[in-house]
């Protein structure tokens, strides 16, 4: 029933000349690349409870996204059936193993999590619609563009909507226990290294097409896992150094803490582009990747929100 979706989907986008493949591609792009930049405003700019509470929750997604999808090792439509062609340039970027889907498990926690938010007002509920439909185009593009099933993207989505709930509650026991926070943040710590040995010693599928060639590297499938655990440990890492030393807090949003927000946030895409190759190179595709997801998530938890509590104590001071 789920191939049979896929080729359905396929005749229709051949049938429309891949009219809509470019937006497909863009919508999946947009999830993991941008929307991320969404939920680091609002905990820079606009509310640090609401924003942690979603990136507490893409943070978990991601976590169990390594876990499941190289415990379960299920491959790409395309490698189980061969009429299933990708469309566009998805093949290239369908870079791990398929059940759950990565996209979903990154779209539905940061556009579920700032939909909650937002509809506690209602001047911002037309917001909080728009992304509760990005996260339903997010996986109708996944499945479109060939790289996904239906079951790999409504897994995702459920195990984003426990992660929101489950990051609701743990938010108000810690609102009662605050002394909590450092265990269960050294737990969290403590699974992430866990996790890195499990997905470096378990075994793979080892399957060979007919030219005798492997169908699918599992190293290969093991570096957004590393990528992704890595997130987690940095996020763990700079909440601990934030909460301990830094204590920021949310300044008023003025013009030019708009701008420095803005800049803070445009600075993100070169590092991503241009740093994390020079780690790779340095010390491996595994490890390179790792190390550069603890530096990119410390950035936004921790780094930036000491600039602008620096900025806020030049002004007070007035420098």
């Amino acid at each position: 029933m789920d191939i049979q979706y896929l080729l359905f989907l396929q005749d229709f986008r051949n049938s429309v000349n891949d009219a809509l493949t470019p937006l497909m591609e863009w919508i999946s792009k947009a999830a993991v690349d941008y929307l991320i930049l969404f939920p680091i405003f609002y905990y820079w700019a606009c509310d640090k409870k609401k924003g942690l509470y979603v990136l507490v929750s893409y943070y978990f997604c991601i976590l169990v996204n390594s876990i499941v999808k190289l415990t379960a090792c299920v491959y790409r439509p395309w490698i189980r059936d061969a009429r299933i062609l990708p469309a566009g340039d998805s093949i290239r970027t369908a870079t791990s193993y398929s059940f759950p889907s990565g996209h979903t498990l990154t779209a539905a926690p940061l556009a579920g999590g700032m939909a909650v938010n937002l509809w506690q007002e209602k001047r911002t509920r037309v917001f909080s619609v728009l992304f509760a439909i990005f996260i339903l185009l997010t996986m109708f593009s996944r499945n479109y563009l060939g790289v996904h099933t239906p079951q790999d993207v409504l897994v995702a989505c459920l195990i984003s909507i426990v992660s929101l709930f489950g990051t609701a509650k743990l938010f108000k026991y810690l609102g009662e226990h605050p002394e909590k926070e450092d265990l269960i943040l050294l737990c969290g710590f403590v699974v992430c290294w866990i996790s890195i040995l499990y997905i470096t010693v378990k075994s793979y599928p080892m399957d060979y097409n007919e030219s005798g060639k492997l169908i699918v590297d599992p190293k290969k499938m093991m570096n957004d896992g590393y990528g992704d655990i890595g997130k987690a440990m940095g996020f763990i890492i700079a909440r601990f150094v934030e909460k301990k030393w830094i204590k920021f807090k949310n300044p008023k949003l003025t013009v030019k803490i708009l701008i420095l927000c803005l800049v803070g946030l445009a600075i993100m895409i070169p590092i991503k582009t241009y740093f994390r190759p020079v780690l790779t190179s340095a010390f491996g595709s595994h490890w390179g990747k790792l190390i550069f997801s603890v530096i990119y998530a410390f950035y936004s938890i921790a780094f930036f929100p000491l600039v602008l509590k620096l900025y806020g104590n030049e002004k007070k001071n007035g420098y």
